[in-house]
């Protein structure tokens, strides 16, 4: 009998999933089903560009945070576009971010395209550990992507596998998740992606193989596991998200797991959870930016059956100025909304403003009331298929 069968009974490589509630396989379908429409929403490319940096700083940001990693997000977005200027002091922080953002965007480049991707191996894990690490200090005998050969108590609370059995398990891991779990196959469907991912993360937890950089190494694989199904990159920096934001319920999550004797159902439940509710958030903007979009093309259309005039094209401007604020606009301040409107409505010439008001009002495209105006962007609501909304 090897010593972590008796020390860590729970590391079973099993997953039965009979005593799984409903709630966990509804999530896991609208997860799927989320998964799809996102990657068949088509989105501008500026669009598709921002998408992409913003939940990439999330995910890279949030990975490193768990960690304690005080970057702010909004400092790890800078890093993402190469404009992120920090004292020497604080170097080592942009340098945990950058070798998992350079990770995460080789693993990207390499799984994003035609071709089977390669079957996970434990020389593969050993790789990312080696990345996370990458010119950054570590401990005293901490070699990166090398297993551990000392025990290892994590936050005071929670022993590491046996070191000597570290490689045993971990090519037990990677056996397990490449060849599926019983009566799901291995087929790559996104309701098994996403159990492989969050499980491969506990296990790593559990194993905790390395002398350093688990939690990291732990995030990247499920990062991987999920690009390597199809998921769109977007929504494959969720989970790191949401563990970040739910911190505290993440430790205790995985100190329950442990604790229960491998009860692993509560954790898969709390990281499906969090993962749709990022889902949601991800197709809500889409939603937006699609529907700008669409209002866009209607001003258009609506000024295309217009007889051409430089009035119709200052007036059509105006619209879409209009268009792009969240609310009401005063009237007296619509000259600052861009550098054509400031061009257009100069404050000397106020009555050609009104005047555009007044046509654009009769096209029944914006909405006056007591010296402001708004762009009526929900009548392209109409264009949307009826449903009741009771």
């Amino acid at each position: 009998m090897r010593t972590s069968e008796r020390t860590h009974s729970w590391i079973t490589f099993q997953l039965d999933l009979r005593r799984a509630t409903p709630e966990l396989w509804i999530q896991l379908g609208e997860a799927s089903s989320k998964f799809d429409h996102l990657a068949g929403a088509p989105l501008q490319p500026a669009v598709a560009k921002t998408l992409h940096e913003i939940f990439l700083a999330k995910g890279v940001g949030a990975t490193t945070a768990i960690e304690g990693n005080t970057l702010t997000e909004s400092q790890v977005l800078e890093h993402v576009k190469g404009t992120l200027k920090l004292p020497p002091s604080q170097a080592y922080l942009a340098q945990e971010v950058e070798n998992i953002l350079r990770e995460c965007n080789r693993i990207v480049s390499e799984l994003v395209g035609p071709g089977e991707n390669p079957k996970l191996t434990p020389e593969m894990i050993q790789h990312f550990n080696r990345e996370v690490l990458r010119d950054l200090a570590v401990d005293e005998g901490v070699v990166p992507g090398v297993y551990r050969e000392h025990s290892v108590l994590v936050g005071s609370v929670y022993r590491g596998a046996p070191a000597e059995d570290c490689p045993y398990l971990m090519e037990r891991l990677c056996q397990w998740l490449n060849e599926g779990f019983s009566g799901l196959g291995t087929d790559g469907q996104t309701p098994l992606a996403i159990l492989k991912a969050v499980l491969a993360h506990l296990y790593i937890a559990w194993i905790h193989p390395f002398g350093d950089g688990n939690g990291r190494t732990a995030r990247l694989l499920e990062f991987y596991l999920l690009m390597d199904a199809g998921v769109p990159v977007p929504a494959a920096h969720l989970l790191s998200d949401h563990y970040n934001k739910t911190r505290t319920e993440y430790y205790r999550q995985l100190d329950r797991a442990s604790k229960s004797g491998g009860e692993v159902l509560p954790f898969l439940a709390y990281a499906c959870q969090g993962l749709l509710d990022g889902l949601r958030t991800q197709i809500t903007m889409v939603r937006e930016q699609q529907q700008k979009v669409a209002w866009e093309n209607h001003v258009h259309e609506v000024f295309r059956q217009m007889k051409g005039s430089a009035s119709h094209k200052r007036q059509r401007d105006l619209i879409l100025a209009l268009g792009d604020q969240a609310g009401w606009v005063e009237v007296s301040k619509i000259g600052t909304l861009s550098v054509p409107m400031a061009h257009a409505y100069k404050p000397d010439k106020p009555r050609l403003l009104a005047r555009d008001l007044n046509a654009i009002q009769a096209t029944g495209l914006i909405e006056r009331t007591h010296g402001k105006a708004r762009a009526r962007r929900e009548i392209i609501q109409a264009f949307l298929p009826k449903r009741s909304q009771s």
